[in-house]
């Protein structure tokens, strides 16, 4: 089981469907670590895509935001985590040898488990 975190954003699109969203999910939870919260983005759906090394390298929708893969590594660097949905990956035939070593594969218990336990939460789907 992950650890629970204030801050809960759940993503549900991958780079092709919607990079805004993503850039969204990134930029959100990095705010809730700069004012003191601890925070996870929980990827799902087709979100489970960007759970593959570097997916997020050329997602830069522009101006006011930062490229999201810059925003996936401050996340990171600052202390949050990424969480990968098994049974999305599963579906969406992604294997966890696919997943970046520094996310972890969680349950559809845990996803509720983190979003009962979280002060707030942003869904972008």
């Amino acid at each position: 089981m992950a650890n629970t975190t204030d801050y809960v954003g759940t993503l549900f699109d991958n780079s092709e469907s919607n990079p805004n969203k993503i850039t969204v999910a990134f930029t959100m939870a990095g705010v809730a670590l700069k004012k003191g919260h601890s925070a996870t983005v929980i990827l799902m759906v087709d979100a489970v895509h960007l759970a593959k090394p570097n997916a997020l390298d050329n997602v830069d929708i522009g101006d006011p935001f930062e490229p999201a893969g810059e925003l996936l590594e401050a996340f990171i660097e600052k202390g949050g985590q990424v969480l990968v949905c098994g049974a999305c990956m599963k579906h969406n035939g992604v294997e966890e040898s696919d997943v970046d070593k520094r996310f972890e594969v969680i349950s559809g218990d845990d996803v509720v488990e983190l979003l009962m336990n979280a002060k707030g939460s942003l869904q972008l789907n």
